[in-house]
């Protein structure tokens, strides 16, 4: 084998992940933002969980990536521990795919696919299109790297040096280890299945040998899920302990199979089996070996789901504890300003990844959510510290600003980080919609901090309200905690409560506009001293204002509704 092979076997390598990645990436930008509605429906039963997962995995030809996003979704808070089992069990069932495709040969399309999808990528100018191409030249750049990677291997058969080193797979544990090792080193099973395939179809390696290396491929695929948990929630590093244990678990017991019984030989017809039982299994074994390795593939992961499938829970329950809650006296004790719920998303040293637009929308729901309570909390304080002219109140507010202050920080330079990398349209705007709330709700504390500075010229300067103006605050405060709390309904965003919230917004304007004249009258009459005038029109003004930046935060949740 020459430097020319060898360089060949890297760029057909090369080809092969960038292919996997396209074809991720294509899915992605299509499809990304409805995978969490998806999951959301068809999770709740084991069997439609198993479908969804294989489903996913089968389209993006990748049980990392779809591992990666329900450690990501679990981490959320989206998924169960429960609901991941079946999910992953999918994957493995749906990684089969490419395996199945190289035994067929649909790798003589390859060119075809290729050159539809940069067609469809470079002169169609339908966003949707775009993307289907981007799938279909990944499945064309896949399948003409796994072309390189064959023609590079073939001289390989020649070589004694390469032939012994081969033969030392036949040893389980060995076989085992390097195809885990290979796998995590490249993080793509379906690559090193392929190179399997590649060795086989070129009669370098024995059927029983690759049978342990595939069941290494399928431990070493793993590695991708252990680093997406670094930093992660326990629950969302217990789902990647159950990958490893359903893959483990499963070695060994197909290991076992294949020592004890002649599997690898019967199902390459080596092995003459009485009654012409051999021969009725010759005719329905695939005839190549690549086909057969891919059979082996296929067995091993629906073997290994049809085994677990009624032990899902058991598993999970494993999983705990083996990664068991932390002491009380080790969690956060809740001190201090940080981020509840925003975690950031990683795939291969990486942010980013397929679901990555689902799970960051959860994510900054809740802490969206979280932030406008704070936001209520602090113009209702405010309020009752103005009516009530107490200043007890005042540090408490004042610290609660400081925090609602931080969070919009967190959220818009994670945000501006998000948009650089998020290839989904529709995942965008809503990003965009709740970057622009974040913005309108510490507007909103800012007007609670007013009103509580308020209070201070109050009590200092000796100011007191009339009784009818104190009458008036009393009103705008339900006012605006009504049109506050409407935001953390649980129909925010569909069309006819945007349509109340317009309303209300209208109702605080015209109240507004009423106390501006009431208050006039008051002057006229004598009855408004000069400095609680100045203190009341400011005090109209920020809830004016509040009202305003309701109004814009439901429109933005209404467009963040409609885009998912």
């Amino acid at each position: 084998m020459g430097i020319t092979d060898i360089l060949s076997l890297l760029g057909g390598l090369a080809l092969f992940l960038y292919g996997m990645q396209m074809t991720s990436s294509g899915l992605e930008a299509a499809a990304g933002a409805k995978m969490k509605i998806l999951l959301e429906r068809l999770t709740a039963n084991r069997f439609m969980g198993v479908l969804v997962g294989a489903a996913i995995t089968a389209a993006i030809q990748s049980s990392s990536a779809t591992t990666v996003m329900v450690v990501g979704f679990v981490n959320a808070g989206m998924m169960t521990l429960n609901q991941a089992v079946w999910i992953i069990m999918g994957a493995n069932i749906g990684t089969t795919i490419t395996g199945m495709l190289i035994a067929l040969d649909v790798g003589a399309l390859a060119p075809l696919f290729a050159f539809v999808g940069v067609v469809l990528m470079v002169f169609v100018k339908d966003t949707k299109m775009q993307h289907i191409g981007q799938i279909l030249a990944g499945l064309g750049v896949l399948f003409i790297g796994m072309d390189m990677m064959s023609a590079a291997m073939s001289p390989l058969r020649d070589s004694p040096e390469f032939v012994e080193l081969v033969s030392t797979f036949s040893n389980p544990l060995v076989g085992i280890l390097v195809g885990a090792g290979f796998t995590a080193i490249i993080q793509s099973s379906a690559a090193a299945v392929g190179i399997v395939q590649t060795l086989a179809n070129a009669g370098i390696i024995p059927l029983a040998s690759g049978a342990f290396v595939l069941f290494g491929t399928n431990i070493g695929t793993c590695i991708t899920a252990v680093l997406a948990s670094i930093g992660t929630s326990r629950n969302a590093k217990r789902a990647t302990i159950i990958h490893l244990l359903f893959n483990i678990i499963g070695t060994v017991i197909f290991t076992l199979l294949f020592l004890i019984l002649p599997i690898a030989h019967i199902i390459d017809g080596s092995l003459v089996l009485p009654g012409g039982l051999g021969t009725s299994l010759a005719a329905v074994m695939p005839k190549t070996a690549a086909g057969r390795v891919a059979l082996i593939h296929t067995c091993f992961n629906i073997g290994t789901t049809i085994i677990l499938l009624p032990l899902g829970n058991y598993l999970a329950r494993l999983a705990v504890r083996i990664l068991p809650e932390l002491p009380a006296s080790d969690t956060d004790t809740g001190e201090g300003m940080r981020l509840n719920y925003l975690k950031p998303i990683t795939a291969n040293g990486k942010e980013g990844g397929l679901g990555v637009s689902a799970i960051v929308i959860d994510q900054l729901r809740h802490e969206l959510h979280r932030m406008l309570s704070m936001a209520r909390d602090n113009v209702a304080k405010s309020f009752r510290s103005v009516l009530d002219r107490d200043p007890a109140s005042l540090e408490e507010i004042e610290q609660r600003e400081e925090y609602i202050d931080f969070l919009n920080r967190e959220i818009s330079r994670y945000v501006s980080k998000l948009i650089s990398f998020e290839t989904n349209e529709q995942g965008s705007a809503v990003v965009s919609s709740f970057f622009a709330i974040s913005g309108n709700i510490e507007r909103i504390g800012d007007h609670a901090d007013n009103l509580a500075g308020y209070t201070r010229l109050l009590v200092n300067k000796d100011i007191h309200f009339s009784q009818a103006a104190q009458n008036a605050v009393a009103s705008m405060r339900d006012v605006a905690l009504e049109a506050i709390s409407s935001l953390l309904h649980h129909e925010a965003g569909d069309p006819v409560w945007l349509a109340d919230v317009a309303q209300m917004e209208q109702r605080i304007d015209d109240m507004t506009d009423q106390f501006r004249r009431d208050q006039l009258d008051r002057m006229r009459s004598g009855v408004c001293n000069e400095e609680a005038c100045i203190l009341y029109s400011e005090l109209l003004t920020d809830f004016e204002r509040i009202g305003d930046h309701v109004l814009n935060i439901a429109q933005e949740l209404t467009k963040a509704q409609t885009g998912l």
